[in-house]
């Protein structure tokens, strides 16, 4: 697997529409305003090696955001491989409070497994000393009620590999073999030009590290515009991992990115063959069940640590596009059924 060189957990500042909010997220910051992501905390992978994560049906919770790209890609694999009985799932309200990530969905504001309920509570129990913020996703041993793992970077590539035993039947490979090298490849550049480049131009503090990744963000659209031309998928007629994580960035873009990270050049519904793409993918129950766009909003504007003092949410975009028909079909015969 690719080794990524920045990351951490979704950072949830939330924005007001036009000014980008201060808060914890401050130290991420380098001296030349840049958004400088710290790295993850829980990072012992699963498999059956020495200091490994056992593999075990049952044995873990996790806990993730509607909000959150990072955290919805989990999602998104697991109910793609049906696994969502092999590894329960809790979900957080989208708006983090002071107190951190709420079980505020639940009933009584608990999390029935957990029985917690705030997130950081977990984090406390698992290691008094740690000082970072409780992040979405994370991974519960709910055998030992602690966490292991929150390494967003490596987590789908763990669900489609060494958790295949749990796979459905006739699941599709999204981490083929064959492939891995190519799709390591274009993850790395994906997380730093489209998934975290929107976090760093929306984060900048300086009008120079804004317009370079400003910049940065649309190239590598441009890029991927071109390259959708003429696959279906990033990896010709096979959805793999890779368009899991360009999806959660795409779904994102016009509802929040455009307005509140300044990325207003284009929305991806200007580029014909990345919406279309988009609108293919979001026809995938596994994604469109994963998809709550007035989370998304919510969150992202939304909180009591924003500039957005009376707390407005605004009624667009119009989301009712997404159901729109694409041209996918018309263009690469129909979609496979396994992805149904």
């Amino acid at each position: 697997m690719a080794e990524y060189k920045e990351g951490t957990d979704h950072e949830t500042n939330k924005q007001s529409f036009g000014k980008v909010a201060t808060s914890e997220s401050e130290h991420e910051l380098g001296q030349n305003g840049a958004f400088v992501r710290q790295k993850n905390r829980f990072d012992t992978p699963f498999g059956d090696g020495e200091g490994e994560l056992p593999v075990e049906a049952g044995r873990y919770r996790l806990i993730w955001a509607s909000i959150c790209p990072w955290a919805t890609r989990q999602v998104i694999a697991l109910k793609l491989l049906g696994m969502e009985d092999v590894i329960s799932v809790g979900k957080v309200a989208p708006v983090r409070t002071e107190n951190g990530w709420e079980f505020s969905l639940d009933e009584g504001g608990v999390d029935p497994v957990l029985k917690i309920r705030f997130l950081p509570e977990i984090y406390a129990q698992t290691d008094p000393e740690y000082s970072g913020r409780a992040t979405v996703p994370t991974v519960v041993d709910v055998k030992k009620n602690i966490v292991v793992n929150n390494d967003y970077h490596k987590l789908t590539n763990y669900w489609e590999t060494v958790w295949k035993p749990f796979h459905k039947e006739g699941a599709p490979d999204l981490y083929p073999e064959a492939l891995r090298g190519e799709i390591d490849e274009l993850n790395d550049i994906l997380f730093h030009e489209i998934n975290n480049g929107v976090y760093k131009a929306g984060f900048a503090r300086s009008q120079e590290e804004y317009e370079k990744n400003y910049h940065l963000v649309f190239n590598r659209l441009d890029w991927l515009e071109e390259r959708l031309a003429k696959n279906r998928f990033l990896f010709g007629d096979r959805l793999t991992d890779s368009d899991i994580r360009l999806y959660v960035t795409l779904a994102r873009f016009d509802v929040a990115y455009y307005f509140v990270f300044h990325l207003n050049k284009k929305r991806i519904r200007d580029y014909e063959n990345l919406w279309n793409y988009a609108k293919e993918l979001y026809s995938i129950p596994a994604f469109k069940e994963s998809t709550d766009f007035e989370s998304i909003k919510k969150g992202y504007i939304l909180g009591d640590r924003t500039e957005n003092p009376y707390q407005i949410l605004p009624l667009g975009p119009d989301v009712s596009v997404w159901e729109e028909p694409n041209n996918r079909t018309e263009k690469f015969g129909p979609l496979k059924e396994l992805y149904r």
